[in-house]
C-alpha cells in the first residue's frame, strides 16, 4: 500500500536515532503508485505551482514566490537547510507511472510550535485520490519507525475541514488553539502522542 521515501544519501534499512543527519530509503512495499523523495533543487517550477494554488494560498498563505528564482530561494532558504539539520524534512510525492509530480507530504520544524509537525499539499488535479493519506501515513510511519519521534502535531486553519479529518484519519487529535509568531491567525492543533510498544 505504501510508497518509500528516497533521497541522495546511502540507503540504510536499520532505524537511525532522531540526531541522525541521514535520510534512510523506506520501501515497505511495491504496490504503491507512488514514491516520496527529497526535494531537490531542481523542481523550482513545481514548487512554483504548488505554492501558488488557490488552496495553498487560502489555507497556508502566500509565500510570497512568483518566480523560478524565487521557488528556487525558497528551497535552497525554507526547504532544505532542515534536512542539514534533523535529516527529513518536506517531501515531494511523485507518481510512479508517470513521474508526475502530485504534491507534498513532510515533517517540519516550525518556529513557534513544540515538536514537529506533519503536513501536506497537492495540486488541485490530484486531490480526491487517496495520495495526501497514503502519503502522510507513509510519512507517519517514517517518523516513528524510523526517526525515532514520539510525538507528531500538525496545524491546520479552522476552514480546513478536509485537512483535520484526514489528520484524524491519521490518529491525530485536536487539542487547543495555537497562534505562530508575527501572526494573529487562530490555528487548530492536532496531536498524537506514541505509545511505546
Amino acid at each position: 500500500m505504501y510508497g518509500f521515501i528516497s533521497s541522495t544519501t546511502a540507503p540504510y534499512t536499520s532505524p537511525l536515532p532522531p540526531q541522525s543527519k541521514l535520510c534512510p530509503t523506506i520501501d515497505l512495499s511495491k504496490q504503491s503508485g507512488f514514491c516520496l523523495n527529497q526535494v531537490p533543487r531542481k523542481i523550482a517550477a513545481f514548487v512554483l505551482e504548488l505554492l501558488n494554488t488557490p488552496k495553498w494560498l487560502q489555507y497556508i498563505g502566500d509565500r510570497n514566490v512568483h518566480t523560478l528564482e524565487a521557488a528556487e530561494e525558497y528551497i535552497r532558504n525554507r526547504m532544505l537547510p532542515q534536512y542539514a539539520r534533523l535529516g527529513y524534512g518536506n517531501y515531494t510525492v511523485t507518481r510512479k507511472t508517470d513521474g508526475a509530480k502530485l504534491g507534498n507530504c513532510g515533517l517540519y520544524d516550525r518556529e513557534g510550535l513544540e515538536g514537529i509537525d506533519i503536513g501536506f499539499a497537492f495540486l488541485p488535479e490530484h486531490e480526491g485520490n487517496g495520495y495526501a493519506l497514503e502519503a502522510a501515513t507513509e510519512v507517519k510511519r517514517a517518523a516513528i519507525e524510523i526517526f525515532g519521534l514520539t510525538r507528531i502535531g500538525a496545524i491546520t486553519v479552522k476552514e480546513n475541514t478536509s485537512s483535520q479529518k484526514l489528520l484524524e484519519k491519521l490518529g491525530l487529535r485536536y487539542q487547543k488553539t495555537v497562534q505562530l509568531p508575527d501572526s494573529n491567525e487562530e490555528l487548530l492543533y492536532y496531536e498524537l502522542i506514541v505509545t511505546p510498544a
